[in-house]
């Protein structure tokens, strides 16, 4: 059996995004609980806007250090912006190309550290450190936040490089035919990252480069677990031409009321105190409630705000909606306005949340029993954690791959709507919502509770997502690696 080295240096580097740097801090803390039979010292590097992201992190694990560099420029980004939450999604590849400034000026720190990290963990969106780490002699993991079929799918993108035949045909068919299942996508749905770059952004072979390194990195980190997506791992490995892929999710913050309090403040802050948020909770019987919330980057055009408001009402139940907060430039072009009247008018049945919501206390909680989502990877496991439903409304990156996977591959979720531009139909959307909280309970229902099952279990002691989480130390820090 391998040796582990008796001390090591590891930095962390997560992309500043909140569905991106929340689950790789949460891994940084299952590392540093994993490996406590060394003495590992943990690097995160971060921007100056960025450190209050590692506040609850810094506090748990002493040995776990920021190394903070200035936010480099762009012209695309204002100098008062320093996560993607901050500006639109269109503005993805700009911010991926400025951190690409931070190669010479973290590899000065290498340079002049007395002792040097010999791993780096980097996001997905990072992968230029991969090139860093070769020159400097570390090893080189990349952490994915999206799950194993997301990821086999954009990595068969940026390596096939597929093509419209007509630009003008957006409905026209990309197939994965290498992919288990064979998923199949109209050019509408393929990542937004990916499209914007073949379509001539100047950005595109340096976002090219970053996902060729990824492959070419010495391990992957996937925030999924094995029974969620395990022909995915197996996919990746033959990718990748290693088994260096390990599954350790799901990584969220622990279940009991201290941490669901601190969670509150883990993305921003709230409108509604999480007090009365359990409070309102509390008077409602078991599965009645539906939560609405399409994640951190989305806000809605004032057309799908009156559709999602509309169907809320029309459908009598229960429900609480988180909404993004407008910037001045949303409500200019008529974005994230909300229908005058409808929260009067449904007071004695929802609760509407402005900012961050406290999303893992709210779908733990014995009322909720659906959940309207946009299909973020970090939903889709919260939710599957949880035991609730998802009623699926995915607008772009890895959502619609997401999509497929809950409800055509696993049967645990239901489509309710689907686009970037659609406007709910009130009906349809009332409909849904009303059944996906009936007493009838779904096949959906029953397949959910089994994933949730097999989800607690991989997270435990002995299950296998500890143990790919414990292999991965080993292998990292081992004397002969």
């Amino acid at each position: 059996m391998a040796t582990l080295r008796s001390s090591s240096h590891i930095l962390v580097f997560p992309f500043p995004a909140q569905g991106h740097i929340i689950p790789l801090l949460d891994f940084t803390h299952r590392l540093a609980l994993t490996a406590t039979a060394i003495d590992l010292t943990i690097t995160v590097l971060v921007t100056p806007k960025n450190l209050p992201f590692l506040t609850q992190l810094l506090a748990a694990h002493p040995l776990i250090q920021p190394l903070v560099l200035p936010f480099p420029p762009h012209p695309s980004i204002p100098s008062a912006v320093e996560n993607l939450k901050d500006v639109p999604q269109r503005c993805l590849p700009a911010l991926m190309h400025t951190l690409g400034q931070l190669y010479h000026p973290l590899l000065s720190w290498f340079q002049s550290h007395p002792s040097p990290p010999s791993a780096i963990v980097s996001d997905m969106f990072l992968g230029w450190t991969q090139r860093l780490a070769s020159r400097v002699g570390a090893k080189h993991i990349v952490f994915s936040p999206s799950g194993g079929m997301a990821l086999s799918v954009l990595y068969s993108l940026w390596m096939e490089l597929p093509r419209l035949d007509d630009p003008r045909d957006p409905t026209a068919v990309v197939s994965f035919d290498k992919l288990p299942n064979c998923p199949k996508y109209p050019w509408w749905q393929i990542s937004g990252l990916y499209r914007a770059c073949v379509e001539g952004d100047p950005a595109m072979e340096f976002i090219k480069d970053i996902f060729h390194a990824n492959i070419q990195s010495w391990g992957l980190v996937v925030n999924s677990f094995n029974q969620l997506e395990r022909p995915y791992f197996d996919h990746l490995k033959r990718v990748m031409g290693c088994d260096r892929v390990w599954a350790v999710g799901p990584l969220l913050p622990l279940h009991d009321h201290d941490d669901l309090t601190v969670s509150v403040h883990r993305g921003g802050s709230s409108s509604v105190p999480l007090d009365h948020l359990l409070t309102w909770l509390d008077a409602c019987e078991d599965g009645e409630v539906v939560y609405v919330c399409f994640g951190s980057q989305v806000v809605l055009t004032n057309d799908q705000m009156a559709g999602v408001a509309s169907g809320l009402e029309k459908s009598g139940v229960r429900f609480i909606w988180s909404i993004k907060e407008p910037s001045v430039g949303h409500v200019e072009e008529n974005y994230g306005m909300m229908p005058n009247g409808f929260v009067d008018r449904v007071a004695n049945n929802g609760l509407v949340i402005r900012g961050w919501a406290p999303q893992v206390a709210i779908l733990s909680h014995r009322a909720v029993g659906a959940f309207l989502t946009h299909c973020g990877w970090n939903s889709v496991l919260e939710a599957v954690v949880a035991g609730v439903t998802m009623l699926t409304c995915p607008f772009g990156a890895d959502q619609f791959v997401d999509q497929t996977l809950l409800v055509e591959e696993l049967k645990v979720g239901k489509k309710a709507c689907e686009g970037p531009q659609i406007v709910p139909n009130p009906e349809e959307l009332a409909r849904v919502l009303a059944e996906s909280v009936s007493r009838e309970k779904g096949v959906e229902r029953k397949g959910v509770m089994e994933l949730r099952k097999a989800a607690l279990e991989a997270v435990r002691e002995g299950g296998s997502s500890a143990q790919d989480m414990e292999e991965m130390v080993k292998q990292l820090f081992s004397m002969q690696a």
